[in-house]
């Protein structure tokens, strides 16, 4: 930064890196520290937190502590839930989600307060850096943005623990050594990274896990449970009306009991490198299945094919951190477009680790029995007519193949 910054809104865990961001960026710029710290449904006490902020120095006013369940459920998992989005494939994209609802509350609590810049944790490794701070940008074009692991020269653990103990900032006893792998959680999965699991041909340790309990130690007996969908969005479970964030709440507590949700996956980070991680997403994985199988009978054939096509590209927007691009707003347009009859109820099936649709219904269903039934269909279809249909399609294809037999 060409200038140095008068006020910053940090967004602050209350953890030994961010408390020493934090104490950094006063001693740095001689600059007001306002921390944000958001409840996305991490699981932990956040009060703390603001214990924490206060011995640091950070004035009442000045700690924000913010639950945003609802709205991270509402208006950012449900949105993406509707396009059944899958990072190469595989990943619910948990962390990816999460990031763009953080950077809107730190520009808009700098506008607030007076801020004239916004900070984070993220290390310049990372996807999150981009995250964090493409989503800033584009919602504030003037906000400055501090990434002090980019900055400073605090680049080992002992440097960071000395940095620490001369700024009698308080060190758990379990930070003082390695940790065995980094951990990022909020109510649509947990992330572990690094250490232990830096080594891709090595079995992650069972220890890793903390939302799932191991498939092989889930209950013996399936267990059934109904979400009903109203245009794509869960809004009920085995027939009670419930919020976004108590429905994911709800299939968390499912899934993780019956090990539903667990991924192993070496994916391609945006900056360029390939990254291990262990993904637990029980309630989102249970999800997915749910809206694919209501799906199955309420969407038009070229309709889901073509929001199938386009998933990759929007799974894709959301993993590089491009979640207030204009191309993701259009994609969304597109899908929210298509979830318009997307209403009714999926029975699914929790056993060892497995999610399964058994059974699905809606007054908006396109399925005819009548039409595909071996028995007798009263005429609503004429078999003859695949003789006709047949031969236009083949057409093109008989040209072809007498071409390449007159060409030898």
């Amino acid at each position: 930064m060409t200038t140095a910054p008068k006020k910053v809104v940090l967004a602050y865990s209350g953890g030994l890196d961010t408390s020493i961001i934090l104490k950094w960026l006063q001693t740095e710029y001689g600059c007001e520290v306002v921390t944000f710290t958001a409840d996305l449904g991490q699981g932990e006490e956040l009060e703390p937190a603001r214990r924490k902020a206060e011995l640091l120095g950070i004035k009442p006013e000045n700690i924000y502590i913010e639950d945003l369940r609802e709205e991270f459920t509402r208006d950012f998992v449900f949105p993406m839930m509707r396009a059944n989005a899958l990072y190469e494939g595989l990943y619910l994209l948990g962390t990816s989600i999460a990031r763009p609802l953080i950077s809107k509350r730190l520009v808009e609590i700098a506008a607030e307060t007076g801020a004239d810049a916004v900070s984070h944790g993220a290390t310049g490794k990372g996807n999150d850096q981009v995250r964090f701070e493409l989503s800033a940008y584009a919602l504030n074009p003037d906000i400055k943005v501090i990434a002090p692991w980019r900055l400073w020269d605090l680049t080992s653990r002992t440097k960071l623990l000395a940095f620490a103990e001369e700024n009698q900032i308080p060190i758990a006893k379990d930070k003082r050594g390695e940790a065995p792998f980094s951990v990022d959680a909020n109510l649509l999965h947990t992330s572990s990274e690094g250490k232990v699991l830096e080594n891709p041909g090595q079995e992650a340790p069972d220890y890793v896990y903390q939302r799932t309990v191991h498939p092989e130690d889930a209950p013996d007996t399936p267990e059934m449970v109904e979400i009903t969908f109203e245009k794509g969005d869960a809004v009920a479970i085995d027939g009670v009306a419930m919020s976004p964030a108590t429905i994911l709440t709800k299939l968390n507590e499912l899934g993780g009991k019956h090990g539903v949700g667990r991924l192993d996956l070496v994916e391609n980070r945006f900056v360029g490198m390939k990254s291990r991680g262990i993904y637990e997403t029980p309630g989102g994985t249970i999800l997915l299945e749910a809206h694919r199988g209501i799906e199955q009978i309420t969407l038009d054939s070229g309709a889901g094919h073509l929001k199938d096509s386009v998933m990759p590209r929007y799974a894709e927007l959301i993993y590089n951190g491009f979640w207030f691009s204009p191309e993701r707003e259009m994609l969304q347009a597109l899908i929210d477009k298509s979830q318009e009859h997307v209403t009714g109820t999926v029975r699914v099936k929790l056993y060892k680790g497995s999610a399964r649709t058994v059974a699905r219904w809606s007054d908006h269903s396109l399925y005819s029995e009548a039409h595909v039934t071996f028995e007798e269909d009263a005429g609503a279809y004429d078999q003859k007519d695949a003789q006709g249909f047949i031969q236009l399609n083949a057409l093109r294809l008989k040209l072809l193949a007498a071409r390449k037999r007159r060409l030898g």
